[in-house]
C-alpha cells in the first residue's frame, strides 16, 4: 500500500463484516462511538445458502440476505463500512492502527471478528449447501429421517456421526481412504451403534435435479444415496492480526477471549468464529453484542469518576450530551417519534 492511502480515524474499528462485527459494531455506534466495519467480503455466513436458528427470521432468507440488511442497518445509524483487507496492524500512541489495501485505520479500540475457514476435503464433492454441511447444530434438522454422511478420520468425525442418530437412522462414516485417528475407546463406540464406516475413497457426485446430492460414487463401483452430511477436517482460524497485536491465542488457532471479548492485549476485541464456543449465528450476535457494550463502557464519556472531576472540574451543560456531533444528527433524523 502507498503512504498516501486514504487514513481514516476513529474511536472503534470493526475488523470483519459478519454477524459478530456487525453487531458490535450497531452497538458500539447507537451507544454514540463513531466507529466503522472494515470488511474483505465473503466469509461462512455470506455463504448460507438459508439462515437457521434465527429467531425472527425465515429460512428463506440466504446469508447474503441477512448480511446485506445488516449493513445497510448500520449505515442507517452513521457507522462507516469500508470495503478492503487489512494486512497487517500496530500499537502506538495508545490507538491500535490497521493498514489494508487501499486505507489505513486508526483507532482507539479494535475489535477482531476475522473467522476462520472450514477445512475442505479433496474433491470430488457435493455443493456446499446443497449436500456438503459443516455445522451440525445449524443444519441436522434438515436430514430428519434421511440417508446421511458424516466425512473424516478424527474423533470429531465419529462422534459427529454417533450424534446424527439422533436425527436418522442411516448414518455413514466416509474416512476417504485415511486411517482413523480415533481412540480405541471411540472405535468401541462407533463398533455399538449403528454406523457403517465406508473407507473406500469418493470418486463421484451424483446430483439431482435441483441440484441437491443423490448419491456418492466409490472407488470399489459401489453407489450410496444420501441427502446431505457433513464434513468434519477441522478449521484455519483467521488470526493474523491478534498474533501480530501479542493477544493469546489457543491451541487451537482460536483466539483467547474472556466473556465480554477481550483479548489478552488492553482495548483489543475479538468475537465470532475467530474465539472459542459454538460456531452460531445467535451466539455471534451476542458475542458482538457484549463486546459493543464493554467498549462503551471503556469509551463513554459521563459520569465522569471523581479523579476526573478534581482534575477537570464538574461536567457542565454545554459539555453534554457525550456523542459526536455527526452521530447525534444522524440520531435526531432517524428517530420518527410521534410523526
Amino acid at each position: 500500500m502507498s503512504d498516501d492511502a486514504e487514513r481514516h480515524e476513529y474511536e472503534v474499528v470493526v475488523v470483519g463484516g459478519g454477524p459478530a462485527g456487525m453487531t458490535a459494531a450497531l452497538y458500539s455506534t447507537r451507544l454514540g462511538h463513531d466507529t466503522a466495519v472494515v470488511n474483505r467480503g465473503g466469509g461462512r455466513a455470506a455463504m448460507m445458502q438459508e439462515v437457521h436458528n434465527l429467531l425472527g427470521v425465515s429460512e428463506e432468507t440466504s446469508g447474503g440476505e441477512f448480511l446485506k440488511f445488516g449493513k445497510e442497518q448500520l449505515e442507517a445509524y452513521g457507522c462507516d463500512i469500508h470495503r478492503d483487507m487489512v494486512t497487517t496492524c500496530s500499537r502506538a500512541d495508545d490507538r491500535i492502527h490497521l493498514s489494508g489495501n487501499s486505507g489505513r485505520y486508526a483507532a482507539e479500540r479494535a475489535v477482531l471478528a476475522t473467522g476462520f475457514n472450514d477445512i475442505r476435503p479433496d474433491p470430488p464433492l457435493p455443493r456446499t449447501g446443497r449436500g456438503l454441511h459443516y455445522c451440525l447444530h445449524c443444519d441436522a434438522y434438515m436430514f430428519v429421517d434421511e440417508s446421511v454422511y458424516v466425512m473424516g478420520h478424527a474423533e470429531s468425525a465419529a462422534h459427529v456421526a454417533a450424534l446424527m442418530l439422533n436425527f436418522t437412522d442411516e448414518v455413514d462414516l466416509l474416512t476417504r481412504g485415511a486411517d482413523p485417528e480415533w481412540s480405541e475407546e471411540t472405535d468401541r463406540m462407533l463398533e455399538n451403534h449403528p454406523i457403517d464406516v465406508i473407507s473406500e475413497d469418493v470418486t463421484g457426485v451424483q446430483n439431482g435435479e435441483d441440484g441437491w446430492l443423490k448419491a456418492l460414487e466409490f472407488e470399489d463401483d459401489t453407489v450410496r444415496e444420501y441427502k446431505g452430511g457433513f464434513a468434519m477436517y477441522g478449521a484455519a482460524y483467521n488470526n493474523g492480526l491478534a498474533r501480530e497485536l501479542g493477544c493469546d491465542i489457543n491451541e487451537d488457532g482460536s483466539i483467547d477471549v474472556d466473556d465480554h471479548g477481550r483479548t489478552s492485549v488492553d482495548d483489543v476485541y475479538a468475537v465470532g468464529d475467530c474465539t472459542p464456543g459454538h460456531n452460531q449465528v445467535p451466539v455471534a450476535l451476542g458475542q458482538g453484542a457484549k463486546a459493543g457494550i464493554d467498549v462503551h463502557f471503556q469509551l463513554r464519556d459521563f459520569p465522569r469518576d471523581l479523579d476526573a472531576i478534581e482534575e477537570q472540574g464538574p461536567v457542565r451543560s454545554a459539555a453534554v450530551p457525550g456523542i459526536p456531533d455527526a452521530l447525534l444528527e444522524q440520531a435526531v433524523d432517524f428517530h420518527t417519534y410521534g410523526e
